[in-house]
């Protein structure tokens, strides 16, 4: 963990090990911040053609990259040599935004039908299904024993993760689309009945509840005791878990769209991309704008930082290389469709998937 004095905001920003990527965002704080790096110029190392789009982000661990697809299912690729190691077929429309989450041998993660399945990593064979009765677009992660997943039947589940079994479910009043992050054990949710929620993991008991006023897709960052996100009235908030306040809104002087991608959170800055086709840096204490960087599109990918650098997908099928400290462009991956998923980092590569069904191998 490095902890960074902000002013007076202490932000200790947890980061995964060079080597894996074992779920969306990286770490169960969602920041989307890695220690590990990447070469300054980017390089395609393999491509995988799975056929169907690509919204699943990818995770990296112990040597191999697992993605979902529409159609395809959840696809174990090596990630050295990008030569593919197994397909586990899903029925229906298959996996759309939920990213898989790698932990104990076993790969979990949902389906547009609603049902979460945990996958043994080395053979591809399932271990247990569990099924919901609404979409599942939340990405699980494991907390402990357990795996947290929400679902669009209104509740956010926590299930055993060695054999699927119901620990608990915790209702709220709209759709979990949000992957809820897991910091201190309290896993916290931003939701699409406006509300920021934290759930102790332990028993299901929500301990925290502050208004945010708006509809949220994007996933809540968690870093120095404060969560950051976006909603779809056009702004990032923060919120200080402590006092259960919110200490500060952004929103653009002049561009107002909504912000879907979650925030990735680094030294002194939170980095998230926005429909008005920007990624916008502002400063973690204040809210403060530190700069912005325009694409052709509009951003629905989570930014990704590693080695002072942000990597950043947008609708225009572009991936770009941002520094962090003044936003300048310093470089970019032409990938010829739309990017909704969000990189992942490990190993010295990063892999993306495409809109076309193409996922990418960089490094």
């Amino acid at each position: 963990m490095r902890a960074l004095i902000v002013g007076s905001l202490l932000l200790a920003v947890p980061a995964p090990p060079g080597g894996g990527w074992t779920q969306f965002r990286g770490t169960p704080g969602l920041t989307g911040t890695t220690d590990a790096t990447l070469p300054d110029t980017l390089t395609v190392k393999w491509t995988v053609d799975v056929g169907e789009s690509i919204e699943s982000s990818a995770a990296i661990a112990d040597g191999a990259v697992f993605v979902g697809a529409k159609g395809a299912g959840l696809v174990a690729i090596d990630l050295a040599s990008g030569k593919k190691l197994w397909t586990y077929a899903i029925e229906g429309e298959g996996i759309g935004e939920s990213s898989p989450a790698v932990a104990n041998g076993l790969v979990f993660v949902g389906d547009l039908k609603g049902t979460v399945h945990a996958v043994e990593t080395g053979s591809g064979k399932a271990r247990w299904t569990y099924k919901t009765s609404g979409e599942i677009k939340s990405s699980p992660v494991v907390s402990g024993t357990r795996v947290l997943i929400g679902s669009y039947d209104g509740h956010l589940y926590a299930l055993e993760a060695a054999t699927g079994a119901l620990a608990w479910k915790v209702q709220t009043e709209g759709p979990v689309h949000a992957t809820a992050s897991v910091v201190d054990g309290v896993a916290y949710i931003a939701g699409c009945d406006e509300n920021f929620r934290g759930i102790r993991v332990s028993d299901g008991k929500q301990v925290l509840e502050v208004l945010s006023g708006a509809y949220t897709g994007a996933s809540p960052a968690i870093a120095g005791g404060r969560a950051f996100y976006g909603t779809f009235d056009n702004e990032v908030l923060a919120v200080e878990l402590a006092s259960k306040k919110i200490v500060w809104r952004y929103q653009h002087p002049e561009r107002k769209f909504p912000f879907y991608a979650s925030a990735a959170v680094a030294k002194d800055r939170v980095v998230v991309g926005g429909r008005d086709k920007l990624v916008h840096c502002l400063d973690a204490a204040t809210g403060k704008a530190l700069w912005t960087f325009a694409t052709k599109a509009r951003i629905d990918a989570s930014a990704a930082i590693a080695g002072g650098r942000v990597y950043a997908g947008s609708g225009d099928g572009t991936l770009y290389v941002i520094d962090l400290a003044d936003g300048s462009r310093k470089g970019a991956f032409e990938a010829g469709a739309p990017i909704s998923a969000s990189p992942a980092i490990a190993g010295g590569r990063l892999v993306v998937g495409t809109q076309d069904g193409r996922i990418y191998c960089l490094g």
